[in-house]
């Protein structure tokens, strides 16, 4: 779940040439594929132009980067590999120092299934002189974007609050149990083959069709669960690694969201001082207490009558289910215009709590389709396979009332969002228990102290599963997603340092947000 934007920091100074251990040893012969999985894995890639048609904004901006892109054949499933077939879209920005290349650098943007075919252009700015030593490859993982998409159907895009009261919880139930009937009947041959380790078996076909006996590795957010189980289940074909905002195998799937509760009211409080600080602009109030109680009425109007938001074809009511979802939106990023776009937000549902017309920015308007239109369908189905397919779901609709109505108190909008009930509880195939970690790995993490998405201890605790890692904590920062997308010199100086030398930080570091 990443947050693209740019901002320059101040590097808190690290000495970063001069706490560094050796590199991995040198790579093995290329290991044979499985039995059956050979002609995946030696099969020959056409490339060609990326742009798809006039509107394809991602496709035009890879073709002026003179990237070119192909489809890779993976199985859709790896136990019948002789079965169906799906086809992957990569794209790549091939190296231009073929003398230093290092080889290739596979990126994955989480989500899960967020669609990465556009990555290599902003990681290819992230990685400035060390760009051109490497092939920087994008993968739409199985399922997403230009990859076998799936698509049930849906009305919405499938994230909403559980509201203030049990009759909105009901509504909730009701919804997201259509939601899953949806799925089952316009892909339910397809869900079984979702989830994270069939997606790790895809990345090692994509290894072997470019070639690579060893392949380094970004994965951000939802990808950092995709790296630790590629390097569980390939140990040994992973060169230089990168791990941002990470989470831990227990807190994937259906877990993920209620694992944030609190970091989630936690980044709230600190937006709430920050709005306060500028009452005289936005009329949010002039302490954090002020501005909460602000928009807990402002949740509180839209249960007794949706806010109406825009006009004609771009209007939206917005009841006690919606409002907390842009919040959440709007919290994974914590620099001054992200704050001030959702303080600009939160100051129009109050006006419309009020009876006032508003209307929304262009951006706004374009995110609330993508929430709470068909337009969501897509991306939302693709993402909500993979987590049904990490992990085991609670069945019983009761039991999630019980666990929002506890968080209630002490998390009046976060925990009714974050624990509500989801598709995975009407599920056909419950999910199987997460990928075990046994061994250790050679890979950076990266982690802020305030992530409100995938929580700071949680790449802590990644970090003591994988003995050989490295942890880079960025103090201070309510965000989620650092390389490249933060502009914080001291962290995006020490991912670069590694991916140019191929040896982590001799300790773990700390860089802070300033």
């Amino acid at each position: 779940m990443p947050s693209f934007h740019r901002r320059r920091t101040l590097a808190a100074g690290l000495a970063l040439a001069a706490g560094l251990t050796v590199a991995a040893a040198a790579p093995p012969a290329s290991p044979a594929p499985a039995p059956g999985l050979g002609r995946f894995y030696h099969q020959r890639l056409g490339w060609h132009g990326c742009l798809q048609g006039p509107d394809d904004q991602v496709g035009a901006a890879l073709q002026q980067a003179g990237a070119r892109c192909a489809d890779v054949t993976v199985p859709l499933d790896y136990a019948d590999p002789r079965g169906r077939t799906l086809t992957l879209a990569l794209s790549r920005i091939a190296a231009t120092d073929t003398r230093h290349r290092i080889g290739t650098l596979l990126l994955n943007d989480g989500g899960p299934a967020a669609p990465t075919l556009g990555a290599p252009l902003r990681v290819r700015a992230a990685l400035k002189d060390t760009a051109g030593r490497y092939d920087i490859v994008g993968l739409d993982p199985r399922f997403a974007g230009r990859s076998t998409p799936l698509d049930c159907g849906w009305p919405v895009g499938g994230l909403f609050s559980a509201g203030t009261g049990r009759a909105s919880f009901e509504r909730q139930v009701a919804l997201h149990r259509d939601l899953a009937a949806r799925c089952r009947s316009a892909a339910g041959d397809l869900l079984p083959y979702a989830g994270t380790v069939p997606t790790a078996r895809d990345m090692d076909v994509v290894r072997g069709a470019l070639g690579e006996r060893r392949i380094s590795f970004l994965g951000l957010s939802y990808g950092t669960y995709l790296g630790t189980v590629y390097t569980q289940l390939f140990p040994g074909r992973l060169d230089r690694v990168v791990l941002d905002g990470a989470t831990v195998p227990r807190h994937t799937g259906p877990a993920l969201l209620p694992n944030a509760v609190a970091e989630n009211e936690h980044a709230f409080a600190d937006w709430a001082d920050w709005a306060a600080a500028r009452h005289d602009r936005y009329g949010l109030g002039r302490t954090r207490e002020e501005v909460a109680a602000g928009i807990l009425r402002t949740v509180e109007a839209a249960a007794a009558r949706p806010l109406l938001v825009g006009s004609g074809a771009d209007a939206f009511e917005l009841d006690d289910t919606r409002v907390p979802v842009l919040l959440f939106i709007a919290l994974a990023d914590d620099s001054d215009p992200q704050r001030a776009a959702l303080a600009e937000q939160m100051a129009q549902l109050a006006e419309a709590a009020a009876g006032r017309p508003v209307t929304p920015s262009a951006a706004t308007t374009a995110l609330l389709r993508l929430l709470f239109t068909a337009q969501g369908s897509s991306p939302a189905a693709g993402a909500q396979a993979v987590l049904c397919a990490d992990g085991p779901a609670a069945r019983d609709p009761q039991e999630y009332w019980r666990r929002i109505e506890q968080e209630r108190a002490e998390h009046p909008l976060f925990g009714p969002l974050l624990d509500n009930i989801s598709p995975c509880a009407f599920w056909d195939v419950p999910g199987g228990p997460p990928v075990e970690v046994r061994r250790g790995a050679r890979v950076l993490i990266l982690a802020a102290t305030g992530d409100p998405r995938t929580p700071y201890r949680d790449g802590v605790a990644l970090h003591s599963m994988l003995p050989g890692s490295r942890l880079l904590t960025l103090r201070g920062a309510d965000q989620h997603g650092l390389y490249g997308l933060y502009g914080n010199a001291c962290v995006d100086d020490a991912v670069n340092a590694y991916l140019a030398g191929g040896r982590l930080p001799q300790t773990d570091l700390t860089c802070t947000r300033q």
